[in-house]
């Protein structure tokens, strides 16, 4: 049943995202543009889906639980550190360059564009080198040198 809710979540959120335009790289890249041909209409879909998180997180967080799972899994961390800043840093101007955020490019993978193929390369190839860099530095942290 939790696969089949997640499919559909998913693809709300996809027709959602083509719906709005926001799968348009070019879309995205013209909110940025603002003394050029600047777009609106990104801020209209963040607006709505901050709207939509506001409204759907006060209602789930009243239940003592989720409808598919035992218990809720909340953030404990709410420490803004160099790690958060650095990651958000990388994000944005990923997203400004590419004009791609994660949400927008995987619901344009079904358009094939090679664009959009090497933005999903290079984002999951982000995620198993950030990955790879925490445990690494989890391995160095534990080390001790023997005398």
């Amino acid at each position: 049943m939790r696969l089949i809710a997640s499919y559909f979540a998913g693809l709300l959120f996809g027709i959602g995202i083509s719906i709005s335009g926001m799968a348009n790289p070019a879309k995205v890249l013209n909110f940025f543009d603002v003394t050029g041909h600047w777009d609106p209409s990104l801020a209209f879909v963040m607006g709505g889906a901050l709207l939509a998180a506001f409204v759907g997180y006060r209602y789930a967080l009243r239940r003592t639980a989720p409808v598919l799972e035992p218990s809720f899994h909340l953030p404990g961390n709410s420490a803004i550190d160099a790690r958060l800043l650095g990651g958000s840093a990388i994000f944005g101007i990923g997203w400004g360059i590419a004009g791609f955020c994660p949400g927008g490019a995987l619901p344009a993978l079904g358009t094939g564009r090679i664009e959009v193929l090497a933005f999903v390369a290079a984002l999951v190839t982000g995620i198993f080198a950030a990955r790879g860099m925490i445990a690494w530095n989890a391995r160095r942290a534990d080390y001790v040198p023997q005398k």
